[in-house]
């Protein structure tokens, strides 16, 4: 998430192998019939402590016959000459072959285990690479068929030192960090830090509008991406939504990357493990864990580029301030802002902090579920002081981060959807028996009329998703497209409608 120096505020229960199985075990020679049954026995491959080649070289050859390997095992790209610091995923490809595990008719019964298939992938390429640096400094690589050039110069990706010991979240990172990013974006004397993902080999990169215009300070902002690897690369807007904080850039002659692969955040459910990879106060390649905290939430955030709309919103009252901010990665605390944006957003007390903007929330099989985007502080924006991390994190789901990347991609905007009515929490006005929202208002010739609704109904549901106050029913018509049709359930007169509205189209400025 970018931060500004300038004062602006803000299991797959699936069988693995057993152990000698797992770390790729020869079988011995045949030992001598006894009539005490005996377990068989295996030698122990050589350990990685040598030079690549050397300890690559003292592997078996793949067996004649062998079963083919399955898609998502750890490979470099084919023709890659230098380590990609893929491990597993969609990118990966069947084109090299991984090493090779040897069967045995006397082998003991498989346990079942609660770690992943992927998380038994990740033991096997850990010892091939010598243990440490999966991610972006495989040792390994000859056994794919690439050369042992070094890395560009760069934070190692994902180390592991005990690849005995492994767990999921070690198997989701190596896959994932190789698809998240860190951006730089700086215009004068100004200059902030954030995150962001990977969408195309050729450098479509999705991450927050406030990292690359410094919260509406810059149109023009310089930009430079790092990769997990260590490579750097300029980078240029494709396209901005500040009504929902994303926006689309893309990097100078890039090629081979690792997009990330999307998750259908319809699916979640509260509890589920989330995944945070970005680049917190400028640390690349950082992972912190945690659960989906609540879904359907709905925040106001402060932001100098949103575009004013008019109506769907309501009055905020007096003295009432927003506890929640966009988390500036290296500089001072965000200040107050005229406009403000209302967006739906997954809760999750995965450690998010400054910096982490535009980073990857996935889930436990490496799927991006949300976009990071805004943080919450114990005492408002004007505590005197940024806050980090106190457990409270949102992100964009990816449900509505890649309707809005595609359009940009597409159209170098993306739309939204409008009500055409001006609403109010329906919990303050007078005599209120439920909460929702309350229409004070209907634009003539808007949507809510075409519709039928009218001053006086409280909208309790759209799509089927509760509507608890006003920024719950402007963030959900926000996250749909200009057009669309949605569901409206509504009280009236204390008896229950429903209503099929077409969206009319937001505004853009």
């Amino acid at each position: 998430m970018s931060d500004n120096t300038d004062n602006r505020p803000a299991g797959d229960h699936n069988s693995h192998l057993d152990n000698s199985a797992a770390n790729g075990a020869v079988p011995a020679s045949p030992q001598p019939e006894s009539t005490t049954p005996t377990a068989p026995r295996y030698d122990v491959p050589p350990v990685p402590t040598r030079s690549p080649a050397s300890a690559a070289a003292a592997w078996p050859p793949p067996a004649a016959g062998t079963a083919p390997q399955h898609p998502g095992y750890a490979s470099a790209p084919s023709g890659a000459t230098t380590p990609t610091g893929q491990a597993f995923g969609p990118a990966a490809t069947d084109a090299h072959p991984t090493l090779a595990m040897p069967s045995s008719t006397s082998t003991a019964p498989r346990k079942k285990s609660s770690v992943p298939r992927v998380a038994a992938l990740l033991v096997a390429a850990a010892l091939v690479g010598g243990g440490a640096g999966l991610g972006g400094t495989y040792a390994g690589l000859n056994l794919w068929g690439g050369s042992n050039t070094s890395a560009a110069s760069g934070p190692s990706a994902i180390t592991v030192n005990n690849p005995d010991s492994v767990n999921n979240t070690s198997a989701v990172a190596a896959k994932v960090v190789p698809s998240v990013v860190t951006i730089s974006a700086t215009a004068g004397q100004s200059g902030g830090t954030g995150s962001g993902v990977i969408l195309s080999q050729d450098g479509y990169v999705l991450t927050n509008t406030h990292v690359v215009t410094l919260d509406g300070q810059s149109g023009s902002a310089k930009i430079s991406v790092t990769t997990s690897d260590g490579k750097v690369y300029s980078a240029k807007v494709v396209g901005t939504d500040p009504t929902y904080d994303l926006a689309v850039i893309k990097l100078d002659n890039a090629s081979g990357l690792t997009p990330i692969e999307w998750a259908d955040s319809s699916k979640l459910n509260v509890g589920d493990n989330a995944i945070a990879i970005g680049a917190p106060l400028d640390l690349p390649n950082t992972v912190t864990t945690g659960i989906v905290s609540a879904l359907n939430r709905s925040i106001q955030v402060a932001s100098s580029a949103a575009p004013s709309d008019g109506t769907d919103q309501q009055q905020q009252e007096p003295g009432q301030e927003s506890p929640f901010r966009f988390d500036f990665g290296q500089g001072q605390e965000q200040q107050s802002a005229s406009q403000t944006i209302k967006i739906a957003v997954i809760q999750t007390d995965a450690a998010i902090n400054p910096g982490n903007s535009g980073g990857a929330l996935v889930n436990n099989e490496g799927k991006l579920i949300g976009i990071n985007v805004a943080i919450a502080s114990a005492g408002g924006s004007s505590s005197g002081g940024q806050s980090g991390n106190i457990g409270v994190g949102f992100s964009i789901p990816s449900d509505i981060a890649k309707r809005i990347s595609q359009e940009i991609i597409d159209n170098g905007s993306a739309t939204h959807g409008l009500l055409g009515a001006s609403v109010q929490d329906a919990a303050s006005i007078q005599g209120a028996t439920t909460t929702g929202a309350y229409i004070a208002d209907v634009s003539s010739g808007g949507a809510a009329q075409a519709a039928g609704l009218q001053k006086g109904d409280v909208i309790t549901k759209v799509n089927g998703i509760p509507v608890t106050n006003s920024i719950d029913l402007t963030a959900q018509v926000r996250a749909l497209a200009a057009g669309s049709k949605a569901e409206i359930t509504y009280n009236r007169s204390g008896q229950e409608k429903t209503a099929e509205v077409t969206l009319g189209s937001m505004p853009t400025s």
